[in-house]
């Protein structure tokens, strides 16, 4: 059987992960052991984070209409109960945006929902 030499492989990951280590602080940049185990951990935070950002936004969003919603003297709760009884489909990404940016329309839809 043919012997494996993989020192080529070896030396290609090594690389690679010191170069994603690039910028990271004391011995964590340089030494592949430490190095190893810092991307690992970046990695993994990195792949559930991207989750959290999804409820991160939504949550700034509900706070955007709530503050909008609250100048006119109602309730982010009643406001959204109003839209899904008049049956107005807008998501609070839209609802956030035009609360920020069209205050007017904004105030027309709150009109239609306090109808």
């Amino acid at each position: 059987m043919a012997r494996v030499k993989r020192a080529v492989g070896a030396h290609k990951k090594k690389r690679k992960i010191l170069k994603m280590a690039k910028g990271y602080k004391w011995n964590r940049k340089n030494r592949y052991k430490m190095a190893k185990d810092a991307v690992r951990q970046a990695l993994k935070h990195a792949y559930f984070d991207r989750r959290k950002k999804k409820g991160n936004f939504r949550r700034l969003w509900n706070i955007q209409i709530n503050a909008a919603v609250r100048e006119q003297g109602m309730t982010y709760s009643r406001f959204i109960e109003a839209l899904t009884k008049k049956n107005i489909a807008l998501d609070r990404k839209v609802l956030a945006d035009l609360a920020q940016n069209n205050p007017e329309v904004f105030n027309q839809i709150l009109a239609e929902a306090k109808k």
